[in-house]
């Protein structure tokens, strides 16, 4: 029988979680002969965790309780590294936990990689459920991605990893910074699905214009020899132009080298010793059975 991982980070959001974990339970009536089991990294919530019902459905599930905060990408990036080093498993599915992963969209991601058991599959965005300013924003993040790194990014941590590709990416110390830069660098053939980005369950979303910076920042970062290559071709354009058609373009290559500068600090954040001894961060585990 397969068996699939759901991972869930969690920060303060329980109510959002008890809402998911019934959306996923309607999502997998369909797939009675595999166990899917859900594991929740609670990333230091100051709240209180309410009393929890497994749904019948759901196989199994466990909630990993973290000393200290550490922010959602390194949830992903340790609950990555405890289940490959901890469970066996057919198939690893990463989700947010507040609504924004639409669960209606799980039988689709499932079924396409039961049908492709040797590939994993990206939520590919379709569409977005901010408002007009925040998508024109992220339009702007991925245009400067892909002139920088010649990648075309259009997931985020709703994917559906095989068990080896799930090993690869967990030991790349850029896992602890960016998991959609490291998936698509490390990862070949990766099969797609059509997803909507869903409404938050409750409050606002919480990917302020400050964190989408951030966030595209440490994908461009992943890249950082691609960037700092293509930043160099283009400081060279300009200056080409800049002495053929006495044009000031100076303006335009500050930027640039200050972008790479930023790039470079960014990548620091890349650290392989904290991803290496994230384990250290877990508390506890508490099971939830019916």
């Amino acid at each position: 029988m397969k068996r699939i991982i759901i991972l869930l980070p969690v920060f303060n959001d329980w109510e959002s979680l008890k809402k998911l974990l019934i959306g996923i339970e309607n999502s997998i009536q369909k797939f009675p002969d595999v166990n899917i089991e859900c594991f929740v990294v609670n990333d230091a919530s100051t709240i209180a965790k309410p009393v929890f019902v497994k749904p019948k459905k759901i196989k199994s599930l466990k909630i990993l309780n973290m000393k200290e905060n550490r922010g959602h990408a390194r949830c992903n990036a340790f609950g990555i590294r405890y289940i490959i080093h901890n469970e066996t498993f057919d198939h690893l599915i990463l989700m947010d936990a507040d609504g924004e992963d639409r669960p209606s969209e799980l039988e689709s991601l499932i079924k396409k990689a039961l049908k492709n058991p040797d590939y994993s599959v990206v939520a590919k965005r379709i569409k977005r459920s901010e408002g007009l300013s925040f998508r024109f924003l992220y339009s702007m993040h991925k245009f400067i991605t892909y002139l920088f790194t010649g990648k075309k990014i259009n997931f985020g941590n709703y994917t559906c990893l095989t068990n080896k590709d799930a090993e690869i990416i967990s030991s790349k110390p850029s896992l602890w910074s960016s998991y959609s830069g490291t998936v698509k660098k490390n990862l070949s053939n990766l099969l797609e699905i059509d997803s909507i980005r869903g409404m938050r369950y409750f409050g606002p979303s919480k990917m302020s214009l400050f964190n989408l910076i951030i966030h595209s920042f440490s994908i461009i970062a992943v890249f950082k020899l691609q960037a700092l290559i293509r930043s160099f071709f283009i400081i060279i354009i300009l200056g080409y132009i800049n002495k053929f058609f006495t044009l000031d373009l100076v303006f335009l290559q500050i930027p640039v080298i200050l972008f790479c500068i930023i790039i470079f600090l960014v990548s620091l954040r890349e650290n392989e010793k904290e991803l290496l001894k994230s384990s250290e961060n877990l508390i506890n585990i508490r099971e939830f059975n019916n």
